[in-house]
């Protein structure tokens, strides 16, 4: 099978789209295909793209998260189905009439189905000047992040509204329960079993270390004003990465499904990662769900100030794509670049 790099003239495109650079791990038969780069790290900088530069991921995290939360209740630590106050300490879910009896469980934060709405204007990027907030005080709704406290405003299962606030639930949830930052649990049960070596949720400070980093970029080609934007939600949308630490957890799941996990966990848990959830048939467990002649495609978009992304696999198929851009177009993923390659990747693997 061809790559998909052989298909499109993806220099041409990301001149015609003004993308700085642009980043590809392509899966075939559960391993990494290949790894193509383009363009640079920084405008009018000559620091190229490497196969271990790192971009923002965006909501590509909450992905992430989802396999995390798949290894705690594998272990017997969490539940996907019991009501999360039972194991809140730092905070809970208050309960009102419409969560009275119907409880917010783990799967319902998950597929976005838990009764919360995102407060309006909420989750945006870190202010430096204002500084780091605490999980619970965005809970509570004491800070510029989030000035409403968050509560149930709809039933249960009844409904889809995408949240942050869901995924930051989880991360005070796996932190009350392991008693260690969330970071530190991802980074032990998830980056060192898979070899995720560039992944991370604490951006680097020296210039030394930033060599490799990306920055933003706007849709005009313009570094955005603070170079790299950070989102303090780590389990929502904190992750930096490459694609091909994102193949390697693809891959893992891929390989769940087989009985061959490096993490340990079982068919069962993946399958329930791609199995439609509530309401909603195009929802699992932290990725959204289609189908086509191969079968079921699994996916996550990632997209913030100055950073677009793509995850996409076919398990049963043991193919799949991770593309990267350090460049915001202002348009649906799949109405830019992100979109030609997807779509010409999808009409080779499909043929």
């Amino acid at each position: 099978m061809k790559s998909v790099k052989q298909n499109l003239n993806i220099k041409k495109l990301m001149e015609d789209y003004q993308v700085a650079g642009l980043s590809i791990a392509e899966i075939d038969g559960g391993h990494i295909k290949s790894t193509d780069c383009f363009g640079v790290l920084e405008n009018g900088t000559d620091k190229q793209v490497e196969s271990d530069s790192i971009f923002s991921a965006c909501s590509i995290s909450k992905f992430l998260t989802s396999i995390l939360v798949m290894k705690l209740t594998e272990q017997g630590i969490l539940d996907l189905d019991e009501d999360v106050n039972e194991k809140l300490s730092s905070w809970r879910v208050p309960y009102n009439e419409l969560n009275g009896n119907k409880k917010v469980t783990l799967r319902n934060l998950l597929s976005h189905q838990s009764g919360i709405i995102d407060p309006e204007g909420s989750f945006t990027e870190l202010n430096l000047i204002i500084g780091n907030p605490s999980i619970v005080e965005l809970l509570k709704g004491t800070t510029p992040y989030c000035k409403d406290p968050i509560e149930i405003k709809y039933e249960p299962e009844t409904d889809f509204h995408y949240s942050d606030a869901g995924f930051c639930i989880i991360q005070q949830l796996i932190e009350d329960v392991m008693r260690k930052p969330f970071q530190d649990v991802m980074n032990e049960l998830i980056f060192q079993p898979l070899h995720m070596k560039e992944s991370t949720y604490k951006l680097p400070i020296s210039e030394e270390e930033k060599k490799n980093v990306s920055c933003g970029h706007d849709k005009r080609g313009d570094v955005v004003d603070e170079r790299y934007p950070i989102y303090p939600y780590p389990a929502a949308s904190g992750l930096w990465t490459t694609p091909s630490d994102l193949a390697s957890l693809v891959i893992e799941l891929m390989s769940s499904l087989r009985g061959e996990s490096n993490l340990n966990l079982s068919r069962k848990k993946a399958l329930e990662v791609m199995t439609p959830q509530g309401c909603k048939e195009w929802t699992g467990l932290g990725a959204f769900l289609d189908k086509n002649d191969k079968g079921i495609e699994i996916s996550s978009l990632g997209w913030g100030v100055g950073f677009q992304c793509l995850l996409v696999a076919y398990p049963y198929l043991k193919s799949g794509l991770v593309i990267m851009t350090n460049t915001d177009l202002g348009v649906h993923q799949l109405k830019g670049i992100i979109g030609d390659i997807y779509k010409a990747y999808l009409s080779e693997e499909l043929t």
